[in-house]
């Protein structure tokens, strides 16, 4: 791909270099030579001096200072994976830093595992294996998926390959809610939405399942609030798989210990790992809650798909090709 005769070093946290080790060992003949770090902003920016590393691939850690002032200005920030709300993007500017992300390599990750909660709330399957586990055989009788009504709250990438799973391959009724304009026809034809609206009341109206697959933003945070919550339905599943802070956790234990809404499966979460933001409102607690720990696009094949796209993203940034990067600033 690149005829690059110095080899330029990049520093990788620990938790994605473990992810995409085949990958990145393999970069050194493209010329990039990847070195696995701390994922702590100070044990990482202690890496980028000690090895002289010009770039950094990193995952969801929050970076506040450090880890700007170790780089060199026209070094990248590559994320592994989409979000990049752990970036400061300002700081980077500041700095002559370059950010980008993996768009588009995670989606099928994140819907497969979108459907995998659905599946498993439908069916009760955490509860049975926990009692069946502990020597109890205690049946209870599931719901099947088709004929369901699902609320997908972003049509987006993600949100409308989790659709047209369940639309296609469940023959559930899917209402898709974006405020973006988007090609209706083709959400229609390719995703299985039956309608597409902008209100989130109206698109939650009657749903049994409602995903999240919004963006974490100043103008998302705590999107899903108290008065949200109530617009929901009693026999409503709250799904998230997209970021943490688009949920009001108190709002959310209080809505699920009242029985406002009947249960949730949460991926992410305000906080990670997960500590209770009211020590008095633990959702962990709570018997109608699946948890999984931020995996939904840690599968096998999205980790190799990140890691060569992270590895590209930096190559072209070498090569002066700015206008191919993913950047996100």
């Amino acid at each position: 791909m690149t005829d690059m005769k110095i080899k330029t070093v990049v520093a990788v946290t620990q938790p994605e270099y473990e992810k995409g080790k085949v990958e990145f060992d393999g970069a050194e003949e493209e010329g990039i030579i990847c070195v696995p770090a701390p994922r702590d902003e100070k044990g990482l920016a202690a890496t980028i001096r000690s090895q002289k590393a010009r770039h950094v691939i990193c995952g969801v850690e929050r970076y506040k200072g450090e880890l700007y002032e170790a780089l060199q200005r026209g070094g990248v920030i590559a994320r592994f994976g989409v979000g990049f709300d752990s970036i400061d993007l300002e700081k980077a500017k500041e700095h002559g830093l370059l950010c980008t992300n993996t768009p588009g390599v995670l989606d099928e990750s994140v819907a497969e595992h979108t459907i995998a909660f659905m599946l498993s709330a439908s069916r009760d399957l955490t509860i049975h294996d926990k009692s069946t586990r502990s020597g109890l055989w205690l049946p209870k009788t599931g719901i099947e998926l088709g004929g369901k009504r699902l609320a997908v709250i972003g049509a987006g990438s993600v949100g409308s390959r989790v659709a047209r799973i369940a639309a296609f391959g469940f023959g559930m009724t899917v209402i898709g809610c974006e405020i973006k304009e988007v090609d209706w026809e083709e959400k229609r034809r390719q995703y299985g939405f039956q309608k597409l609206v902008k209100d989130f009341g109206e698109a939650v109206e009657d749903a049994d399942f409602v995903g999240l697959h919004i963006p974490s933003n100043t103008s998302t945070r705590h999107f899903i609030n108290h008065e949200r919550l109530n617009m929901m339905t009693k026999r409503s599943w709250l799904i998230n798989t997209s970021r943490g802070e688009i949920v009001d956790e108190s709002a959310l234990f209080d809505a699920l210990n009242e029985h406002r809404i009947a249960g949730a499966a949460l991926d992410v979460f305000e906080s990670e790992p997960y500590t209770a933001v009211d020590p008095a409102k633990d959702i962990r607690t709570l018997p109608n809650v699946i948890m999984t720990p931020h995996v939904a696009s840690n599968t096998v094949q999205a980790n190799q798909r990140m890691a060569e796209r992270t590895i590209m993203n930096i190559i072209l940034a070498e090569r002066g090709e700015f206008d191919q990067m993913d950047l996100v600033n």
